[in-house]
């Protein structure tokens, strides 16, 4: 399985501090995903470079996942979510509305999060919010829909016994 995971911070691109969130990713997927290869970015807040990246991932690296981290506050320069919007062909507003309700349970001020999701082509874009334990707590929650969803669009029966 190819995913392609970005990490969308100003700070982090200009190498002012660690990109956790993104490794933190990749931690948590390869418990879900034991056959997952990674293709990494790590980018700053701007919605035409989220855009054209989410582009790139799906449509020449041909990821079946795209996840990113990141931007999807409420501060001036979160635009991840519209940087995703832009370039999706199904939106998938399950995602974040599942990932807002499950994260309200622990932190109150989830339901800031705009994290959104969906497809372009045959691959899932999920938007994570930016810290590591959120990162975790999520993919967690989200793991079964990411697997079915990939299945469905690879053309192949989620539900069949692999042998």
């Amino acid at each position: 399985m190819k995913i392609g995971r970005i990490t969308i911070s100003d700070r982090a691109s200009a190498g002012i501090y660690e990109d956790r969130s993104g490794p933190e990713i990749e931690n948590v997927l390869c418990e879900f995903f034991t056959d997952a290869k990674f293709v990494v970015a790590v980018i700053p807040d701007e919605q035409k470079l989220i855009s054209s990246k989410l582009c790139e991932f799906a449509d020449s690296e041909k990821c079946d996942l795209i996840v990113t981290t990141g931007g999807t506050g409420i501060s001036v320069r979160d635009v991840t979510p519209e940087a995703t919007k832009t370039i999706l062909e199904k939106e998938l507003p399950g995602f974040g509305e599942t990932m807002r309700m499950e994260s309200l349970k622990k932190i109150k001020t989830a339901i800031l999060s705009r994290a959104t999701a969906g497809t372009r082509g045959k691959s899932l874009i999920v938007n994570l919010p930016g810290k590591p334990t959120a990162v975790r707590e999520c993919l967690e929650i989200l793991a079964p829909a990411i697997r079915e969803g990939v299945a469905h669009l690879r053309g192949e029966d989620p539900h069949e016994k692999k042998k």
